[in-house]
């Protein structure tokens, strides 16, 4: 289908070769990233972030201002007609009519899929509940392209939070499309849901658990670490049960490959140590950075940027 004009809901809306020509082009932006091109002047972007973000909600303004292009949007909902009652479907709709690309994130599953039902515009899902956080895994995946130069035959172990963080679920989705080998490390109560099980299981992937990461460290090139999502727990009894349950310091990656790079979506609580970051396995705010020219390439691909 190619990626003009395309929504961004889940990753397994794409193929592995739609990804190959988003890591192509975001190399390519790389060279823009801290100057700007005018292919999108004129298109206006609407940022509708319902939950709190960072990276994400930086990265795409940085992108679309480097490409030329406008923004409109909030972060919260204290100043938008919703504090007064207004329903997400007709937000979408003001939204769309006014901008050429929405991208939304949401407390609530299927929240993106949704605002795609209701917009004509692109909608570009920047996270939804606990389920999928698309141009996430998307960047991941893009820096391991870019530290190994493939994704194929790595073996990736994931680290944390694995019942409750949509980055993993979307992670794992992507990698479903590469020949890899996955290691999950997790507290026996963050395992991985069953439906996670069961899509590994049925894509054909390798995997195991585990609860001890010092099990695990020496097979892996890439250890991905996430946060334990305290504000998706049900119970906060249950998040304070795995608090701190593990840490990622100089001690574990005394034991892994001199190769193994250590990647992570931040924001970061206590999971990694910062003596950790002057290490050459540290790879987080590089991917960080990465995350401006992938966007770049997906708002230059969405929204028809066809000329440098």
């Amino acid at each position: 289908m190619g990626w003009l004009g395309r929504d961004v809901i889940t990753v397994l809306d794409f193929k592995r070769e739609d990804l190959e020509v988003l890591f192509t082009e975001a190399l390519n932006m790389e060279k823009y990233a801290k100057s700007r091109l005018d292919i999108l002047n004129g298109k206006v972007l609407a940022l509708a972030f319902f939950e709190p973000s960072t990276r994400t909600r930086l990265s795409f303004e940085t992108a679309m201002l480097r490409l030329g292009g406008s923004m409109i949007g909030f972060s919260g909902t204290e100043a938008t007609s919703m504090a007064k009652g207004e329903n997400l479907a007709d937000t979408i709709r003001m939204l769309d009519s006014y901008a050429n690309a929405i991208v939304i994130r949401h407390s609530l599953e299927g929240a993106a899929r949704f605002a795609a039902e209701v917009a004509e515009s692109p909608v570009i899902n920047a996270g939804d509940g606990s389920q999928n956080h698309p141009t996430q895994a998307m960047l991941d995946l893009y820096t391991m392209w870019r530290e190994f130069g493939t994704i194929d035959g790595l073996s990736i172990g994931i680290l944390g939070d694995l019942r409750y963080a949509r980055v993993v679920n979307s992670l794992i989705q992507a990698l479903s499309y590469y020949k890899v080998k996955l290691h999950l490390i997790s507290p026996e109560p963050l395992k991985p849901r069953r439906e996670l099980l069961e899509f590994m299981s049925s894509r054909g992937m390798a995997y195991d658990w585990t609860d001890d990461p010092y099990k695990a460290i020496g097979d892996v090139d890439v250890l991905y670490v996430v946060r334990i999502q305290r504000e998706r727990f049900p119970d906060p009894m249950d998040y304070e049960r795995v608090r701190g349950a593990y840490k990622v310091d100089l001690k574990l990656i005394e034991r892994a490959k001199p190769s193994m790079i250590i990647m992570h979506p931040l924001p970061r609580v206590d999971e990694v140590d910062f003596a950790v970051d002057s290490t050459h396995h540290a790879r987080y705010f590089k991917q960080a950075g990465l995350g401006v020219p992938l966007r770049m390439a997906l708002l230059k691909l969405i929204l028809g940027g066809d000329h440098e």
